[in-house]
Formats: C-alpha cells, sequence, structure tokens
C-alpha cells in the first residue's frame, strides 16, 4: 500500500496565490479607473466620508488590521494547557485513582491541575491585556478628512473611501489612490525589494501596464514616506491590502532571543534531570515489589515536585508588571521580552540632538567662505527652506525665523527632495526673470559640488585649492564653537528648464554657511553619569559634524574616546572596524546605513546594543539593534521599528528604564533559582529516599499538595523588590550560573533533608504517618521561606514584598495546621508531637543560615567571575 500524502500545503499555497492574484487585479483596476468613477465605487468625495458613513463602514469592512490568526481567546489559552503532556499524565492518574477508590489522590491530584492552570491562565491573560493597553498608547495614527476636515484618526479604524493626507515620515496605513502628491518619494522595499525610494506622482498617464505590479500612483500598506506631500484614497484595508494578501506566506518566525533561548535551555535541562529522577525512583519501588499504582503515582508527583510549571506565568507576570513600572517611568513596552534585553544592554547608541542637546535650534551666523558676515547666504537658504516641502527639520524652521522674508517674489517650479545619503535639498525657482537652482546641506557635500563662491561687492571667483582650503579653516572654527554648520550654494539654469534632478547638482556657487547652535540639555549630564554607574557606555552615533559633537559631549562631560567618520567607516572591512569599536565613542556624518552596520558590529562582538532615535534616518539602526528606542513624537517609521517607546526624550527616563528592566530579570531569576535549588534538592532526597526506607518518603498526595501550597506562595514574586546589587551592572541570561547554583544549592538541602530523616527515624522513632507529615511540614517550609535568603545577597537589609511575605506565611501555617484539622486522615497526616515541632523548626533554622552563608559566598564568587 503506497504512503498517502496531504495536499494541505498545496491547497494553502493555491489560496495564498489566488488572494495575491485577486488583490494584485483589484489594485490595477483602482490604478486605472478614473477618479471620478473610483470616488463613486468606494461611495466617498474628495472630501472623505463623514463620521456616521466611516462607523457604519468599520462595522462591516472590520479593522484595517492584518491577521494572520484570530486573536486568542480565553477559551483557547484554557485548552492549549490540555495538549501539555504534563497535565494529559496527572489527568491520566486522576482518572487511574478514581476507578481504583482512591478518592483523595483523585481529588488533590484534580485540585492541583485546575488551580494550576487557572493560575496560569488568568495571569497570562491579565499579563496580555496589560501589554495590549501598553501598545495601544502608542499605536499608529493618520490624517484623515472626514466631513471635509482633517483630524487623527487611529489606522486601525480606517475604511475604503477615506481620503487620507501623508508626508514625510508616515507610514502608509493602507493601499491608497494617490489623489494629489508633491515630491513625493516613497520606500517600497518591504513589497519591492527595491532598496531605493521610488517616485509616486498622482497624474501618471492611462493606461497603466497591465503587467506592472506596482504602478505609480498607488501607494501601499507598510511603505513609509521618504519626502514630499499628498492626499490618497483609501482603496483597500486590512487582509484585502496587498500586504495583507500575502501576509502568511511573509509570515516568518522571529528567532528567538536570548531570554527565549534560555528559559526552553532550562526548561530542558529540568525535563532530563525529572526523567532520570522518575525513572530511578519507579525502579528502585518496582524492585523492592511496592504496589505498582502507588510507585506509579509517586513517581508522577516526583515530576510535578520537580518542574516549575509556574514558569511561563511567573515570566509573563513579570515582564507584564514590568511593563507597567516602566510605564509609569514615562517608558512604554511595546515587546515585552525586550525588557530583558534592557536589563543585559551595556551600550547605548543615540543621536545628539534633542537626546544630548536641547533640540532648540537657533541661527547665530551666516558667513561667506572666509567667515565674514554675509546676508546673501541668508537669502538664498530662506529661499530655499521656504518651498521645501519634503522633510523639515528645526534647521529649516529655525531659517525662516531669523530674518523676515516674502516669498511672493519667487516661484518654485521643481523640487530635488532631500535624502540621507546626498544629506541635501534643491529647489529650482525663478525671479524676475531669471531661473535659480538653490542647494542646501552638509557642508561638505555642498563644498564638493561647488566650482566658484561669492565675493561681497565683486563677482564670484573659481574654487581653487587656496580658497577650499579657506572654506576648510571657516568650518573648523564654527565647529570647535559647538556650532552646527549648513553649506548653501546656487547656480543659474535655462529659462525654460521645468525639472531638477540629482545630475544637475553641480558646477554651483557657493553664498557661504550656516552656523547653528542646540544648546546641550538640561539633566543630560546627570543621565550620562547614571547611565554610567549602571554600566552602560554611551556612543554617539549622528550624522553631524565631528567637532561639533566633540564640542557638546565636552559640555556634557562625556568621555570622548576616538572618532569615527562615515567615510573612513566606508574604508574598513569588518575586522578593522571591530578592532576600533571599544575605544571609539563618537561616530559622526554617519549615514543610515553606516549606523546599522557599527550596531551590528558591536553585536557580534558580544555587546547587547540599545539605539534611541526618533527620524526616518533611525529606521534601519532601530531595526538592528537588540533594543531600539523612539519617542512618541517620533515619526511613524521609527516608532514602528522601535520596541520601546519614551514619552519624554530624555535620556534620565532611559536610565530609568534601564533600572527597571534589571529588576524585571532579577524577579524571573529568583524563581528560577529557587526552584532549582529547594525542588531539586526535595526531589533529590525524595528519590534518595526511596532506598532509605522501607515506605515511600511522601505520599502522591502530599507531594502534590505541597507543590500546589508552594507555588501559591510564589505568586507574588512578580511584585517583589529587588537588591540594588542586582540592578547595578548589565545581567545577561547564563544557564552556566543557574547550573551551578542547583548544584551548589541542592545539595545542602539534601544533606538537611537526610538530617531529617536521621532525626525522624533514630530519635523520634517515627512510624510511616508521623514522618510523612514531619517531612512534608519541614521540606514546604525549607522549600518556601529560602526564597527570603536566596532574594538578595543581604536578605536582613532588603525586605521583601509584603504580599510574598503574606504568601510565604499562609503557606506554611496551612502546612503546620492540616495535621490538626479534620483533613488530616484523609491526607495521610498525623498531629505532630511538641518536640518534634521544635527539632524541625531548629533543622530549618540551620538550613536557613548555611543557605545564607553559601549565597553570600556563590554571588561573591559570581560577581568576581563576571568581572
Amino acid at each position: 500500500m503506497g504512503t498517502r500524502h496531504s495536499d494541505a500545503p498545496v491547497r494553502d499555497a493555491t489560496a495564498t496565490s489566488a488572494r495575491t492574484a485577486a488583490a494584485g487585479a483589484a489594485m490595477i483596476r483602482a490604478a486605472t479607473l478614473p477618479l471620478d468613477d473610483l470616488f463613486r465605487s468606494l461611495g466617498s468625495a474628495d472630501g472623505g466620508l463623514d463620521a456616521a458613513t466611516a462607523a457604519a463602514r468599520l462595522a462591516t469592512a472590520g479593522p484595517n488590521r492584518i491577521d494572520t490568526a484570530a486573536p486568542r481567546r480565553l477559551w483557547s489559552a484554557v485548552s492549549a494547557r490540555f495538549r501539555n503532556p504534563l497535565v494529559l499524565v496527572l489527568l491520566g492518574a486522576a482518572t487511574v485513582s478514581a476507578f481504583t477508590g482512591d478518592v483523595a489522590s483523585f481529588v488533590v491530584i484534580t485540585l492541583v491541575v485546575a488551580m494550576s492552570m487557572a493560575l496560569d491562565v488568568a495571569q497570562e491573560h491579565r499579563a496580555q491585556n496589560a501589554a495590549e493597553s501598553l501598545r495601544s498608547q502608542v499605536s499608529l495614527s493618520a490624517s484623515v478628512l472626514r466631513g471635509g476636515s482633517p483630524e487623527q484618526v487611529a489606522a486601525v479604524d480606517l475604511v475604503p473611501g477615506d481620503v487620507i493626507l501623508l508626508a514625510a515620515g508616515d507610514l502608509v496605513p493602507a493601499d491608497c489612490r494617490l489623489i494629489g502628491a508633491r515630491d513625493l518619494y516613497v520606500d517600497d522595499a518591504l513589497l519591492t525589494g527595491e532598496p531605493y525610494p521610488t517616485e509616486k506622482r498622482a497624474d501618471l498617464a492611462m493606461p497603466i501596464p497591465a503587467q506592472e505590479d506596482f504602478p505609480g500612483n498607488l501607494v501601499f500598506t507598510g511603505s513609509s514616506v521618504v519626502s514630499g506631500t499628498a492626499r490618497a484614497l483609501v482603496v483597500a484595508t486590512g487582509r484585502d491590502t496587498q500586504l495583507g494578501s500575502i501576509a502568511r506566506s511573509l509570515q516568518k518566525t522571529p528567532p528567538p532571543t536570548v531570554f527565549a533561548s534560555g528559559i526552553r535551555d532550562f526548561g530542558m535541562m529540568i525535563v532530563r534531570l525529572t526523567v532520570l529522577l522518575v525513572l530511578f525512583a519507579l525502579l528502585v519501588n518496582l524492585l523492592l515489589h511496592r504496589p505498582a499504582l502507588e510507585s506509579f503515582l509517586f513517581a508522577l508527583a516526583l515530576a510535578v515536585g520537580l518542574t516549575p510549571e509556574l514558569l511561563p506565568m511567573v515570566v509573563s507576570v513579570t515582564l507584564a508588571h514590568g511593563a507597567l513600572r516602566m510605564a509609569r517611568k514615562n517608558v512604554i513596552v511595546k515587546r515585552l521580552t525586550a525588557i530583558h534585553d534592557l536589563g543585559g544592554m551595556d551600550v547605548l547608541c543615540s543621536d545628539k540632538t534633542g537626546t544630548l542637546t536641547e533640540a532648540r535650534i537657533r541661527l547665530v551666523r551666516e558667513v561667506d567662505l572666509g567667515g565674514g558676515a554675509s546676508a546673501s547666504v541668508l537669502r538664498m537658504a530662506q529661499v530655499n527652506a521656504a518651498f521645501e516641502t519634503g522633510l523639515k527639520s528645526p534647521l529649516d524652521d529655525a531659517i525662516l525665523e531669523a530674518a523676515a522674508f516674502d516669498p511672493a517674489a519667487w516661484r518654485k517650479i521643481d523640487e530635488v527632495p532631500f535624502d540621507f545619503q546626498r544629506r541635501r535639498v534643491s529647489i529650482l525657482v525663478e525671479n524676475d526673470g531669471q531661473r535659480l537652482l538653490v542647494v542646501k546641506g552638509a557642508p561638505e557635500d555642498v563644498l564638493r559640488l561647488t566650482t566658484a563662491y561669492e565675493r561681497p561687492g565683486l563677482p564670484s571667483a573659481p574654487l581653487d585649492d587656496a580658497s577650499r582650503a579657506i572654506a576648510a579653516g571657516t568650518l573648523d572654527a564654527l565647529g570647535s564653537e559647538g556650532y552646527r554648520v549648513l553649506g548653501v550654494a546656487w547656480k543659474t539654469v535655462e529659462q525654460d528648464r521645468q525639472h531638477a534632478g540629482v545630475i544637475d547638482e553641480t558646477g554651483l556657487t557657493l553664498a557661504g554657511f550656516l552656523a547653528f547652535l542646540d544648546p546641550p540639555k538640561t539633566g543630560a549630564r546627570e543621565a550620562l553619569v547614571a547611565l554610567a554607574g549602571l554600566g552602560v557606555a554611551v556612543k554617539v552615533v549622528t550624522g553631524d559634524h565631528e567637532q561639533v559633537t566633540r564640542h557638546v559631549c565636552r559640555e556634557l562631560g562625556l568621555a570622548v574616546g576616538d572618532t569615527l567618520t562615515g567615510p573612513v567607516l566606508d574604508s574598513l572591512d569588518d575586522d578593522a572596524l571591530a578592532a576600533r569599536l571599544d575605544a571609539t565613542t563618537l561616530f559622526c556624518r554617519m549615514t543610515p546605513v553606516q549606523k546599522s552596520r557599527v550596531i551590528r558590529a558591536l553585536r557580534r562582538k558580544g555587546h547587547v546594543v540599545g539605539y534611541l532615535g526618533d527620524g526616518i534616518n533611525d529606521a534601519p539602526p532601530l531595526h538592528a539593534a537588540d533594543v531600539g528606542f523612539s519617542v512618541d513624537t517620533a515619526v511613524d517609521v521609527a516608532r514602528e521599528a522601535a520596541c520601546m517607546i519614551l514619552l519624554r526624550k530624555d535620556l534620565g527616563v532611559l536610565a530609568e528604564g534601564v533600572r527597571e528592566g534589571r529588576r524585571t530579570f532579577a524577579n524571573i531569576l529568583k524563581y528560577i533559582m529557587m526552584g532549582t535549588s529547594s525542588n531539586f534538592g526535595n526531589m533529590f532526597s525524595m528519590a534518595g529516599g526511596v532506598l532509605l526506607l522501607p515506605y515511600l518518603p511522601m505520599l502522591p498526595i502530599q507531594i502534590l499538595l505541597n507543590n500546589l501550597l508552594y507555588d501559591l506562595s510564589e505568586m507574588a514574586i512578580p511584585l517583589d523588590r529587588v537588591d540594588e546589587a542586582m540592578v547595578a551592572r548589565p545581567r545577561h541570561w547564563d544557564l552556566g550560573v543557574v547550573r551551578r547554583f542547583m548544584f551548589t544549592f541542592g545539595p545542602i538541602s539534601s544533606a538537611f533533608d537526610f538530617m531529617v530523616f536521621g532525626l525522624l527515624l533514630w530519635v523520634f522513632q517515627a512510624d510511616e504517618g508521623l514522618f510523612h507529615t514531619s517531612w512534608f511540614v519541614e521540606s514546604l517550609a525549607t522549600q518556601v521561606l529560602v526564597i527570603f535568603i536566596i532574594r538578595s545577597r543581604n536578605p536582613f537589609r532588603d525586605h521583601p514584598h509584603p504580599l510574598l511575605v503574606a504568601g510565604a506565611l499562609f503557606a506554611i501555617a496551612v502546612a503546620v495546621g492540616l495535621p490538626y484539622s479534620p483533613l488530616a486522615h484523609w491526607l495521610g497526616f498525623v498531629p505532630l508531637p511538641a518536640p518534634v515541632l521544635a527539632a524541625l523548626a531548629l533543622v530549618a533554622t540551620a538550613y536557613l543560615g548555611v543557605v545564607h552563608l553559601a549565597n553570600r559566598w556563590f554571588f561573591t564568587r559570581y560577581q568576581r567571575g563576571s568581572r
């Protein structure tokens, strides 16, 4: 008989291709229809939809969201727990217990499973809701015409027929047909793979070739506006968009973070240990001819006791709680797992403007090539700034505010928008019958394109080597005084010239330089000190000139090491760059691609790298960093690329965020350390007790009850305070440290367990019931109380959270009280004599004292090894 192969993948691929083809055909139709007909087909108009129509359409069309799967509901989260093999085995054991008449085991196993699942699902649901609430605070919005008036609307609420306004820095929120556009350049790389921005125009000649998948009068979801402005009609939203139609084929599982990989490796280590101990216990019990069912339930209970089944819940709740705490510190977390990366961050790459400086830029000097005052350079700069429609910057505002300017005498013909490779913008204008190309940009790039320079009261002169040296001296002098500088140049063009391009930016005449002052930000010096105290090295990665950047760093007291410029970076291979990274503090005159290369090189050297930026040019490095930070006022592409959003662009806020990230990671580590020490020690003792005792060291029902009370006592770990030493330095996941901790503290726990065994057997002559009860109480007490020792290097100084104390006392009170309750006989307990209780208290106290000494030794050794 032949093997039957499923054709489901083929059907899925065929369906995806069909959806993609249908979406493509719909967009080609939208591109070729006359605008009036397209408006009619969508029931819209040039002024957009009114609010009532938009709301009704949203109810039928659904949210503008690309979901590859339905949102996970509460019932599906519960059902997912039943796919856990451990849960299935436990339920099987409960069923066997019920059929064999062991009602007590059936009830307790069922109770353990139900409570564990309920706690896990409820806490995870709360964590997801908290994370979603935080993400909604920084969700994308769009400028939409509703009833003819522009208003800000959440991008998820857009519907077909809406008319939206686009500008440089925006992410395109839906598939749209352009109604009007000025100098619009769009990055379509997500869909087309084309690395360079594409010019988009609303007035393309018709018809559009049928084979053109992305017509130039359409913009698509996920594209970003590089420069220019536009008005566009929404044609498709959500899964009906081009991106939505191929979302499943584009969907890739992101590579696991260091934290996620560490948790997985820890889980596999626990599974291996569990299997070994369980098989050992089961084999010994069967060899000793103990009842098979009881031996099976004991081995199963042993597995439950060793497995930290609440770890996923503790991780998710701790991360969510950390995100809420960080929100109170003005940091919104978009991706919860980034909190660990934030705690481990040891290098922060930051732009200069607005982070180290106030971003309140003033134009303070207008000079010619030699540094003398010049009115001409300001006039040319104002012409350029007044008619620029692409990416506006604070420098343009400062230019226009410097002096009165009447643009009525000038007429704009065309524009070559700013981009971060050329670092300049050119405007083709007409004045008094003369057409000029006016260029403004980075002074080095402008100088490279000039062949002449203005002289006050004299004709222009050729820009020879001597005059270039004078210009370089002027730039050095301005830079050494902390000024940011722009170069301005111009040239006359043919009277009938209608268009301008990059090729025209040659043979220019230098008008001069503009000097701007952006003072250091108040509080930046203190923030840099705080970050240094946290072990975070700050590197400035900027497009600005190195002398200006050095001046600002000196003002702020930031130790300046070597400086690396963009042109020099391009001459270095990866090995040469890696050799210079640690000694270099300033990376200046960097393009976005070069910024990304610096960050990737730092990561290859083992650093956990953060990047802070808010502009279009910051999107690539934000993607490249381990932790990308932006601000709520940033352009859409930067906010979308970042995994954390600062509600204030302030390094002080970031320093507080780093502390919160480390606190969150420390609390997760507490649960893991505690589980690997006390759990492993107790279960190892139990497996060893199988060899030493003529009966089981603890009944299966008692092991499960012990595990349930223990889990309840640790529910408040996410709220706990953290030792200051744990937030002082970057923390990285290290399974080796966890393993060493387990093999250091596990044997200590087992040693005291065997001491209890000896006391009970040889001093108190305990029978089976007294032994089970005594060790149940001692095991739970030491397992619960040890958290107060290992949670901090100085447990008597760093006080725990009151809820953690309350949970621990409750669990111990229940454990001590059960032997005296009506449930005692049902659970296999007997009342404990006072001498036994006193002896158990002494052993527990001695155990905690030894653990305290071992804890101080271990962390002193661990910290010395880390250094």
